[in-house]
């Protein structure tokens, strides 16, 4: 996950993968940086042909150290879309309430969102009105639900 922060007079998106081990903890402190990347975007695409032309798009490559399933010690290298937005002049950031987001990072995470939990209401997904209790169960499936192909 990562987070909106004001660096030189520009907005940028900071990712805990660019977070040195000893600040993880701060980073990850909601008193600290109560806002995160919900990585939706919102792009104008003639500033991204502009952008393009201009070959004035600068991406950081993020190092990122992962394992595979058979625990192999891997390097990552990536970029987040959303850290473009530090090559766009007047960008902005959107705080979203809470409730309008809803995260699906994982299986555990995927079954609530199937289940009956939720109904669609004009095309967003709101907890279903029927629920006695307002907050989102905790959910963990077992390690033999962690690929969505062995979940379905």
């Amino acid at each position: 996950g990562g987070t909106l922060i004001n660096y030189q007079g520009k907005l940028r998106l900071l990712e805990i993968a660019q977070v040195p081990k000893e600040h993880v903890d701060e980073f990850k402190s909601v008193s600290k940086f109560r806002i995160f990347n919900t990585n939706n975007l919102w792009i104008n695409l003639s500033a991204i042909k502009r952008i393009i032309e201009e070959k004035s798009m600068h991406m950081e490559i993020i190092v990122n150290n992962k394992s595979t399933d058979k625990g192999v010690n891997v390097i990552q290298l990536e970029t987040a879309s959303g850290a473009a937005i530090k090559n766009f002049e007047g960008a902005i950031g959107i705080n979203v309430p809470r409730r309008r987001f809803l995260p699906v990072k994982t299986t555990s995470d995927l079954l609530l969102v199937m289940s009956n939990l939720f109904t669609l209401n004009r095309g967003n997904l709101i907890m279903n009105p029927k629920r006695s209790f307002p907050s989102v169960p905790l959910v963990k499936l077992g390690s033999s639900f962690t690929k969505v192909r062995v979940y379905t």
